[in-house]
This record gives structure tokens, sequence and C-alpha cells, in this order.
């Protein structure tokens, strides 16, 4: 075993040896590279579909991708100040975080910790879901507020599940997802029970903002860097949230806002081209959309986000393995690569990532996860596929970026992402910037200086903690605006203030303008 593993490491992004590969596995990769590659003219023609999509969405008639408004008005200055709670309600972890934002522009402290979310409650009552959360909370402040008397910490709320919401300390939860499944919670307002569940136990918590993940995301990278401009999710899912002037907005037209006003936008773009009149869809594509739960739905998520890359990459294999002038992996048992939904994203990261010449590390995982062995060939032709598949996706989500930027006439700015898929998948990053720069059609970076190297005219770069830090300064904009008695999008102005801190006419929680 040992000695294959002092074969020369390779160039990360060489496209491998293809001199031994027989010429009809050849072809194979040359049609593969066919059906996957986006050309430069799909890519400007993609953008500028998807860029007519984000207007239709904020028509009153509205698109297939949602545009939801957020109510969270503005981005930060970096000098709110105050102690905020932030709560974020994944599918495994219930995470809890205290916020302290102090005078210096642009700082915080954090403490935070998690709690299991028990299987068990996925399926359970509301009731019961409620009151774990809770529960959670109180154990919390108890612990690092043990005898304190406290004012009630505002809270904002990370709940990354599909929502309406007419006002941001409200949302009608519109589907469950991430394995929930609890009956009486859809179609209503979730912020009721969530209260008086917090109520019943006497903790002294104000829910302010009820957030999305995405929108965090935003808030949260402007905080600490004034050029942020758009919030991205590229992991499991995929999504992004910019801020919209209202005037234009037609959806909100009735609602006689300040036409100069900025509101967050949650896309809630994975729907894009639902129609699928745009995206270049293989027959591949079409099996996973036809096989998922929600067949149509999701159309754009399903070719770029992490949940779905493994299973592209399988059905591929499956298909060369039964494709007569093919037949990779001849006479193997093939039964592992046949489950579907067995590979994931990070498999095809492995294979990206593997140094050796000869593909050593790639050979053995595909012997350990799928009991096959596979020759030099056919690992060649694995790792094309791997790279053709993780270059589709960085290249088709740069689209969505570059229609905000097209359509809010950005020509420089910094997009804040996050997700396993960009902090995690190889050449995630390098691969879209390159994108953008064949859609914007860039030659020269920032102050004529060369592209890279941190000088491209619109950079995606890692975001700050969207669903902590982003919820809580939600929770500190709202409470703001509140003081300033710019109410709009909020149900419960006063009783947000009620026992707060932010009550006292005389508190510096939360920034004052003269500060800006």
């Amino acid at each position: 075993m040992a000695t294959r593993h002092t074969q020369p490491r390779r160039q990360p992004s060489r496209k491998g040896s293809m001199a031994d590969i027989p010429k009809d596995l050849l072809q194979e990769i040359k049609r593969l590279e066919d059906l996957f590659t986006v050309d430069t003219a799909k890519l400007k023609s993609i953008t500028s579909h998807f860029q007519s999509e984000l207007a239709k969405g904020l028509s009153k008639e509205g698109g297939s991708i949602p545009m939801n408004p957020t109510w969270c008005m503005g981005f930060p200055t970096g000098h709110e100040t105050g102690t905020f709670l932030a709560l974020d309600m994944g599918g495994t972890n219930l995470r809890v975080c205290e916020i302290n934002l102090p005078e210096e522009k642009g700082e915080f402290d954090i403490i935070q910790s998690k709690y299991r979310m028990p299987e068990e409650l996925k399926t359970g009552t509301a009731d019961e879901l409620w009151g774990y959360i809770a529960d959670c909370l109180q154990q919390f402040i108890e612990y690092h507020h043990e005898g304190e008397k406290l004012d009630k910490l505002p809270l904002g709320f990370t709940f990354s599940y599909p929502a309406t919401q007419d006002f941001i300390d409200h949302g009608v939860l519109q589907r469950w997802t991430k394995g929930f499944d609890i009956d009486g919670v859809e179609g209503k307002d979730v912020v009721p029970p969530f209260e008086a569940a917090l109520e019943e136990r006497g903790v002294p918590i104000k829910l302010t903002a009820l957030i999305n993940d995405t929108t965090g995301t935003l808030i949260a990278s402007a905080y600490t860097d004034s050029e942020m401009r758009i919030g991205c999710i590229f992991g499991t899912g995929c999504n992004a949230a910019y801020m919209e002037h209202c005037g234009d907005i037609p959806k909100l037209e009735h609602m006689k806002l300040d036409p100069n006003q900025e509101i967050a936008i949650n896309c809630e773009w994975g729907a894009f081209d639902n129609e699928h009149k745009i995206l270049p869809r293989t027959q591949y594509d079409i099996i996973i959309d036809k096989d998922s739960p929600r067949p149509g739905q999701q159309s754009f998520e399903k070719m770029v986000a992490g949940l779905y890359l493994g299973e592209l990459f399988r059905l591929v294999l499956l298909d060369l393995h039964e494709v007569a002038h093919v037949k990779i992996f001849e006479g193997q048992d093939v039964s592992s690569l046949k489950k579907p939904y067995s590979l994931d994203a990070s498999f095809l990261s492995d294979i990206e990532n593997d140094p050796f010449e000869n593909l050593s590390e790639t050979h053995d995982r595909f012997e350990k996860a799928l009991g096959i062995k596979c020759t030099k060939p056919e690992l060649e032709l694995i790792r094309r596929l791997a790279e053709l598949i993780g270059t589709r996706s960085a290249r088709l989500s740069a689209c969505g970026v570059a229609a905000i930027c097209l359509k809010k006439n950005y020509k420089t700015c910094h997009v804040g992402a996050d997700g396993s898929v960009f902090n995690k998948y190889p050449h995630f990053k390098a691969r879209g910037a390159q994108a953008l720069k064949e859609i914007l059609d860039w030659d020269k970076g920032r102050d004529g200086k060369a592209l890279g190297k941190g000088h491209d005219p619109v950079e995606i770069l890692p975001a700050e903690d969207g669903s902590g830090v982003g919820a809580a300064l939600i929770a500190a904009l709202t409470l703001k605006r509140v003081q300033e008695g710019k109410v709009m999008g909020i149900r419960d102005p006063e009783g947000m203030l009620k026992g707060t801190k932010a009550a006292d006419p005389k508190s510096k929680e939360v920034a004052p303008e003269s500060k800006k």
C-alpha cells in the first residue's frame, strides 16, 4: 500500500495524462466535456435571463424567483452597540449566541452554545418544539447570567425555512425542510407560539427579528467590510440576498414607502429557470429533477448545489457502465453505485484534491466506498468528470452574482459567501472568479492593476457568521429603527422596546445617528 504513495504529486488542476487512454474512453471524455462545459456566450445569456427574472420576482405579478422582502432596512454603519442574542435553528443543532457590539467600529464579542436537535422532535408536536427551544434559551441565560437581574434581551432568530414575512417580527412557515415534519405549523405565524413558550418559562427575551441565514450573511459581512453588497450561500442549497431600493420594487408600491429606502431582498434564487428556458440541462440533470421530491422546482439549485453534485457524478458513471461501447468497471459489482444519493460533494472534493499522478487516493476511495477497482484510464475519466461537474457549478453560480451586479450597476463590490461548497470545494472560488471575468468583460483589475490577487472588480470573499452575528445585528438595526420612529415592516414596535434597555431614551443601546 505505502509504496503507491511515493508517486510524484500532480499539479492541482492538471488534466492528467491522457496519452494511454483507449480511444472509446477518450471520445467519452470529449462528450462529457461538451455536455458539461458552459462557454462565455452561454454564461452571458444565462446572466441576462437571470437579471430579467430577478426584476420579474419584484414585480406585482411575481415570477419563479420569490424575491422576498425581509424588512431588514439598510446596512449597518459599524457603530451599532449593545448586547443581543441570536438563535439559529438548523437541521441538526440549535445554536444560541450572545453578541456584544462594543464602541469600536465593526467589532464584536461572541459567546455561544450548541444544543442537539433531538430527531424525535422533528416529527413531534409544535408545543414540544417551541418548548425545547425555550428551554435551551433559558439554560443559556441561567448559565451565562447567573443571579443577574436582566432587562429583556433582544433576539434575532435565524429561521432558515421557507417563510413569508409581512413584518420583520413575524413569519409564516410555507413548508418544512431539513427533515422536519411537525403538524400544525405550516401556513401559520411561528412567532406567537415561540413567544408564548418563552413567556411561560419567564425567559427575559424579546424576539426582535426573524431572519433567513442569507440575509444574515449579507448584514454580518457588511458590518465588518463596507464594500459588501451581496450575501450568498453556496452549500447544500444555494441562495443570495442584496439591498434593493423600495422604489424599484413594484410589488411594495401599495405600501407608499420612501422610494430611496433600502430593504434587503432574500432572493431564494434556487428557483431560477423553473421554466427550463435557459439553463444547459443534461439528461442527468433531468433525471435528478424527475426523481426529486418536488420535480420542476429549484431548477438552478439542482445544477449547482452541494446536495446534487455527487448524485450527478453517480448517474454519469452508472450510465457509462451500462452503455455497451464504453462499459467502465466491466465485470465488477456496481450495486453500491446504484444507490441514489450515496455519494456527496465531499466525494468529488477528494477526487479533485488527489495530489498523486496515478490518482492512487481516488483508486483507494473507490475501492473502499464502492468496492470498485478502477483502471488507470477509468481514474483519468473519473477525475475529469469531477472537474467538469465542479467547474459547471462554480460557473453557473457566478451568473447569479453577475446578474445582481448588472441589475444594481455595481462596477466594484465585495460579495460575502458561506456554505460548504464555497468553503471546502477545491478551486470553486477561482472558477467563479474566472466566470465573473468572462461575463462582466474585465480586462484589468481595480486601479488598473492586474486581475486576481484581490484586485478583481467584484470579489467573492468568505462571509462573516450570518446566522449568529448577522441575526444579532438585524435585531440591533430593527430596535434602532423603532427608537427613530421608523416602524414600517414592524408589527409590534411598542412591545419590541418594552422591558429592554433600548426603551430608555438615554440608552446608547444601538447607535445614535450622529455617530455615522
